[in-house]
């Protein structure tokens, strides 16, 4: 067995033209080794899998230390090298170092050195995507290892979007706490496009999301939907209403979040489906904000329920929808080809069991 799968993480040696699958087969073999390689020019795919999965060995090979890879991650993410060194803790003079000696490994540079920033070369383009892959197949194999022990412990990275967040998270993290002590929750709060790519390179285990687009790294298990509610100022005509047509709001004012935000496209979709042109009297972040402005009399707006639920705004009047009432998705995302510890499964069943418990859901939809 080669030694960084005996030894820990330390040292990673890479082979440059080799790609190594994950072989879900039973090892066999006299040593129980199950080797699964194809040879290749360029490094098509590197995983490891230590339960069934060595790496074949050829002439060519590259050391590669594993806090080098982090160290390379964090620049390309940051686009900067003092910033990286202050993301992974570490001096910015070690930090170059690091990174210089791995550019001497591979033989030709990873970034181009601007005067205010860092742009990755071709070759580190090539790179990025393979040590994000190995970085998380570390992760996951402590996981793995750490899952032995049969406690329900350790961390788990939670993302929402921002319209769901602040109304569903801090109720659940009280209640999953109390559940499970042992584990450490990591809220990122971040709009669908940062979720989804988050949950893809795998810094989330979970996300609670709305609608978002398909892909092979998605897993969508939905939670139901609640209904869309039309937000009005209590002094405005349509606040007398029992139930609001779409018709109501032609050549209304209308306050929507920024189209960056899965509601706002939601919302506009919604509007264009009734073949409604609103005047956007303006586009915000918050949806505290777009309420305070309705209150304000700047416009109206349309919001989901939950919000109208936790956060009431003095001055403001929700009104329900006449059938058939407009609703969006209520999403439980993660990625099905990462590991899922027992901490993250059961953050799962705990966010479904909520949601489902405070009535905004309607009928629960099949798992994607």
């Amino acid at each position: 067995m080669p030694d960084f799968i005996a030894s820990g993480d330390e040292c990673l040696p890479l082979p440059w033209r080799v790609a190594i699958r994950i072989s879900q087969s039973k090892p066999r073999g006299r040593r129980g080794r199950h080797y699964s390689s194809i040879a290749n020019e360029s490094m098509r795919q590197f995983q490891c899998s230590i339960a069934g999965a060595t790496v074949v060995w050829l002439s060519t090979r590259l050391f590669m230390e594993i806090h080098q890879l982090r160290y390379f991650v964090a620049v390309a993410d940051e686009g900067s090298f003092s910033r990286a060194a202050a993301k992974v803790r570490v001096s910015q003079p070690s930090l170059s170092q690091q990174i210089r000696k791995l550019e001497g490994e591979i033989g030709q540079p990873l970034f181009d050195r601007l005067p205010r920033s860092v742009v990755m070369t071709e070759a580190g383009r090539c790179l990025i995507e393979y040590a994000r892959q190995i970085l998380a197949s570390i992760s996951d194999a402590r996981r793995c290892v750490d899952e032995l022990k049969g406690d329900v412990a350790g961390k788990v990275a939670v993302g929402a979007i921002p319209t769901i967040a602040p109304y569903v998270l801090p109720e659940l993290v009280v209640t999953f706490q109390e559940h499970y002590p042992e584990v450490t929750l990591e809220v990122v709060e971040d709009v669908t496009e940062g979720i989804t790519r988050r949950i893809d390179a795998g810094d989330l285990d979970v996300a609670l999301a709305s609608t978002c687009r398909p892909s092979p790294t998605l897993r969508r298990e939905s939670l139901g939907s609640e209904p869309l509610l039309a937000l009005v100022p209590e002094e405005h005509p349509l606040a007398e209403k029992d139930l609001v047509e779409f018709d109501d709001l032609k050549s209304q004012r209308f306050l929507l979040l920024h189209e960056m935000h899965c509601l706002s496209q939601q919302v506009n979709h919604l509007l264009e489906s009734r073949r409604l042109r609103p005047e956007i009297a303006l586009a915000g972040s918050q949806l505290s904000t777009i309420a305070n402005m309705v209150a304000a009399s700047i416009g109206i707006s349309i919001v989901p329920q939950m919000m109208v639920k936790h956060h009431a705004t003095p001055g403001c009047v929700s009104l329900p929808f006449a059938p058939p009432v407009p609703e969006r998705e209520l999403n439980l995302l993660s990625n099905p080809l990462r590991f899922q510890s027992k901490a993250a499964a059961a953050f799962r069943r705990e966010a479904a069991a909520a949601l489902s418990a405070k009535d905004l859901s309607t009928t629960p939809h099949a798992k994607e």
